[in-house]
Formats: structure tokens, C-alpha cells, sequence
């Protein structure tokens, strides 16, 4: 191994020793907001109360930013602060008065604040054509009690989200990201849905870097690929969000495209873009059976498709143009999926994409064969293996999948007729029971490592690492059947030395016995005694 390799080693090891990194939203200001807003839930479903929540704060951040425009329009002498074109012409929503946060903040007690709501954000939507269908609209049919929706309109109403100090800290990306992840959480498995952990989004969209081009994602959720696509260009052309007094768009050169098959999950993905002034064409509708981005090539497509999905439309889709490498299995899209996009990438394009472990080892119904020509037609180029309870809608281990059309391409062409396999499943940090997040160094390694290897330029950067990384030649591949499962190579890490005496060793170990049981009987003679004092004070 090189020195550079074992150098590598030695990062993977003691970054997968932290086990209190966290690697989330801030957790503080959003925290809190987050906890006086839950508090208010009682039995309300969770998948009800996320449209309440985030529908709210969108409109107070639409508000805001009208607000703020209006009181600079009142000090000009010429000027009507009651002309939509005034504010649409700036890039912000007109905002009729019945819709406005103060409207609905003065009346915020009434028994009719979930109908004073319906209205205003159906006058959102009459002011704002690209808002069209897009909000929520049923408070008044809601399980929540108006008392407790008046309560969550003064919590939201004590913070500022879309005047321009706001938005240059992008207060209300962090929250409404924050709140995302938390009723994704709390939903469960149909949390996964709508929300992808935002670690996996990053590791996608830095390990694919879409500077330049068309992104697509044909399954987006609420749009996190996209958020993340864009907060990735921010870091490298203009520093932190954070330092950032405003965003010139045309300095952004990508198109976004998007499709979703959940009409209420549509309508987060538009409200998330809409708040970071980031627009796309993101449609309604089932990929599969009404695409409508037929004839897009992208550069660079981002996605996470549902795991095993078993009722994709294969009756009336069998015969699809797009089956180029077989028909997919008639109970499991997965590689439907991978067809799909493979069909809409560009002739140099390239694709990040999650799938469910199965992936790369099925061979059911033409799994196995479609796998095979994937492999011989030179399209896989990385695989990587994640740890598990990475995902809301399964605690099952997954993997990525990163395919290149033109791996012949001058730019990396020693890496023709080979795949890189990254083991990454003894990575991660429980940020709750059932709940692991990838940290930001784990993600830069494991993006280091594709770049090196990918690059002609940092070539000799690479080496693999035994147990962790293994860059393998395509007859290798073939001799295991196309099996594709990243433990299959990368071999086990090396054992560790071990230089300590077994007589020394097992005396220490010995030595710490005895006083944890030292310590064990001191614990178990102070809870008896608190439990006779509690007895006795009873009597």
C-alpha cells in the first residue's frame, strides 16, 4: 500500500471513531422553534400537522418579503405600494390584503382563523400563477383546534423570514430543512416519501458536483436534491450561505427539472424552491406512465427512487422504449428505475442515485441480466455501500449507484472498464435510536476518494484502501457473475497489531472488573437505602 493509501486508512478509521459529530440543521434556534410548534400538535397526525406548519411559514415569509418592499415603496414619492407589478417586477409574490401575516396575526384568537387562512392562501394563488394549486388549503377541515392554530400563528409571527437579513442567513431554508427532517422523522416509513436525509443529498451532490447543465430528478420529494444542488454552487462561487448579502441567479448556470407523483409532496417541492428563489420545471405526475420531461437529456440526474416499489405500471409499460438492457421485474421498479434514467441522460452525463441492496446482487426475473449489460456496456461507475438507518422509510442498509455515459472521455480515461467500490457501512453516527447521519468529514472522503479516482488529472492520488475502497477491472466483476456489492472486493481492513502482553493485558483487564464491581455494589447499596427512606417517609 502506498503512503498515500495508508494515510487514507488511517482518516477512514478515526473518523468512523467519532460517534458525536453531528452533522444536521443547526440544532438550536430551529430546535426550539420546532419544539414550541410540536407541543401544539396533541393527536394530530403528523402528515396532517406538516401541511398546517410549513404552509404557514411560507406564507410569513412571503409576507415578510412583501412587507419589507411596501414600507420602502411608502417612502418613494411616485410610487404605489398597492401595485402588484411593484413587487412582481423585484421577483417577490403580490400579496392581497386578506392574505397578508398581519391580517391573520390581528385575528389570530377568532374561532374562524382556519377559514380566515383558507382565504388568504387561496388569494396567494389567484395573485401568483406559478403558486396555482400549490399551497394547502383545508384548515378549516382540519383536526387541529382553533385555539392551538391561533397559538401556532403567534409562535411563527415572533420570527422574521423574508426580509433581506433573513434571507442572507437563509433563516427559512434551515427551518423549513429542520422541519422536513423532523415530521419525516415522525411519520415513519412514508416520512421517506417526501424527504431524503440530507447527508445522502450531500454525499449525491458532492460527489457529482452539477456546476453547469440540466439537473433532473424524476422522483424529487419535497426538492432537496435541488436545494442542495444550489447550496453547492453558493459554497464554491460566492463562500458560506451564510456570509452571502444576496444571490445573483445568473450566476447559477443549471436548469432544474423535476418531477413528483404525490400531489401534496409536489406542492413542498414547489414551496421550497419558491422560498429560496430558486425556479424549475417541477411537474405533477406518476414518471413511469406520464413522463413529462420526455425529451430532456440531463447533465447530471440526483434522485431517490421508492425502495422495491411493486406496483410501477408493468401490465401497460412492458414493451417501453426505455427498457434498453431488459424488461424490468414485474414487482420491483428498481430497475425501471435505473432505465429511466439512464434513458434521460445526456451523451456525457452522469447520475447519482439510491437504490435498496438488492440491487446488486438480484438476479430474479432479469434482474441479473439487466445488471450485465449495465456492467458491459461501461455505464456503472461507482458503487458504494451505506450503513444502515440512514433513510426514513427503511432501516435496511441501501447503496448508491453513479453512472457515467462517456467513461471513454479523455477526462478520466485510465478508469475505462473498471468500477470503484467504496464500502462505507461501518460509517455514520446514531443521532437517535433507529436514526445514523453520515458527518461532513465521512462525506469528504468518501467523495475525495471518487474524485481522485475518477480524475486523469489526480490519478495518482488514488490507492485502495483493504476493507474500504477497491478499484476493480471488469473481468474481476465478471468472474463474480456481475454481482455488484461493494464488500465483495474492497476485502477486510487489515488486522491491527497487537502489541500489548497477554499477562499484562489481562491484568489491567482484571483490574477494571474488579472495580466496576466495586462500583456496581456501592450504586445497588445507595438505591436500597433511598427506597427505605421512601417507605418510611410514606408510613
Amino acid at each position: 500500500m502506498s503512503d498515500k493509501g495508508f494515510k487514507l486508512q488511517i482518516e477512514v478509521e478515526l473518523v468512523t471513531k467519532k460517534k458525536n459529530v453531528q452533522n444536521g440543521a443547526t440544532i438550536g434556534y430551529e430546535s426550539e422553534l420546532w419544539g414550541m410548534a410540536n407541543t401544539l400538535r396533541g393527536s394530530v397526525d403528523a402528515a396532517e400537522y406538516k401541511h398546517i406548519v410549513l404552509g404557514l411559514i411560507f406564507l410569513k415569509y412571503i409576507s415578510d418579503s412583501f412587507e419589507e418592499k411596501r414600507e420602502l415603496l411608502l417612502q418613494e414619492e411616485y410610487s404605489d405600494p398597492e401595485d402588484p407589478d411593484e413587487y412582481i417586477s423585484v421577483g417577490l409574490f403580490w400579496v392581497p390584503m386578506e392574505s397578508r401575516w398581519s391580517n391573520l396575526q390581528d385575528n389570530a384568537k377568532l374561532p374562524n382563523i382556519a377559514t380566515m387562512i383558507d382565504d388568504a392562501m387561496n388569494g396567494i394563488e389567484k395573485s401568483n400563477s406559478n403558486l396555482k394549486n400549490v399551497l394547502p388549503k383545508n384548515y378549516g377541515a382540519s383536526s387541529l383546534e382553533s385555539i392551538k392554530l391561533g397559538q401556532l400563528i403567534d409562535i411563527i409571527s415572533n420570527i422574521k423570514v423574508g426580509d433581506i437579513d433573513s434571507k442572507s442567513k437563509d433563516v427559512l431554508g434551515r427551518v423549513y430543512e429542520f422541519f422536513l427532517s423532523q415530521f419525516a422523522s415522525a411519520e415513519g416509513k412514508k416520512g421517506g416519501e417526501f424527504y431524503t436525509a440530507s447527508c445522502i443529498v450531500k454525499l449525491l451532490v458532492k460527489m457529482l458536483e452539477p456546476y453547469v447543465g440540466r439537473v433532473y430528478d424524476p422522483c424529487c420529494g419535497s426538492a432537496g436534491m435541488f436545494v442542495q444542488s444550489i447550496e453547492f454552487i453558493h459554497a464554491h462561487q460566492f463562500g458560506s450561505r451564510h456570509e452571502m448579502k444576496s444571490i445573483d441567479q445568473k450566476k447559477i448556470d443549471i436548469s432544474i427539472y423535476g418531477q413528483e407523483s404525490n400531489k401534496t409532496t409536489w406542492g413542498l417541492a414547489k414551496m421550497n424552491l419558491a422560498i429560496r428563489g430558486i425556479g424549475g420545471k417541477i411537474k405533477y405526475g406518476d414518471s413511469f406512465r406520464n413522463d413529462h420531461h420526455k425529451d430532456l437529456k440531463a447533465d447530471f440526474i440526483l434522485a431517490n427512487p421508492p425502495f422495491n416499489m411493486n406496483n410501477w405500471g408493468w401490465e401497460e409499460l412492458k414493451d417501453d422504449k426505455r427498457w434498453l438492457y431488459g424488461i424490468p421485474r414485474k414487482n420491483n421498479a428498481n430497475f425501471a428505475w435505473v432505465q429511466h434514467i439512464v434513458s434521460h441522460l445526456a451523451p456525457n452525463g452522469t447520475a447519482g442515485f439510491v437504490l435498496a441492496n438488492g440491487s446488486l446482487s438480484s438476479s430474479q426475473s432479469g434482474d441479473g441480466i439487466i445488471r450485465q449489460k449495465l456492467v458491459d456496456e461501461n455505464l456503472v461507475d461507482c458503487i458504494v455501500a451505506l450503513p444502515e438507518k440512514l433513510f426514513y422509510s427503511t432501516h435496511i442498509p441501501a447503496c448508491l449507484w453513479f453512472i457515467s455515459r462517456n467513461r471513454s472521455d479523455s477526462t478520466f480515461r485510465e478508469r475505462k472498464d473498471e468500477i470503484l467500490f467504496i464500502n462505507a457501512q461501518n460509517m455514520g453516527n446514531l443521532v437517535d435510536r433507529v436514526h445514523r447521519e453520515l458527518t461532513d468529514e465521512e462525506i469528504d472522503i468518501i467523495t475525495t476518494i471518487y474524485h481522485n479516482w475518477k480524475s486523469k488529472k489526480n490519478v495518482n492520488n488514488y490507492s485502495d484502501v483493504p476493507g474500504f475502497c477497491k478499484c476493480v477491472n471488469l473481468n474481476e466483476v465478471r468472474k463474480h457473475g456481475y454481482v455488484l456489492t461493494p464488500g465483495r472486493y474492497v476485502g477486510a481492513k487489515p488486522m491491527v497489531q497487537e502489541n500489548e502482553q497477554f499477562q499484562k493485558k489481562f491484568d489491567r483487564l482484571t483490574k477494571q472488573l474488579f472495580e466496576l464491581q466495586a462500583d456496581s455494589e456501592k450504586v445497588c447499596i445507595d438505591i436500597t437505602s433511598s427506597l427505605k427512606t421512601l417507605v418510611f417517609n410514606g408510613k
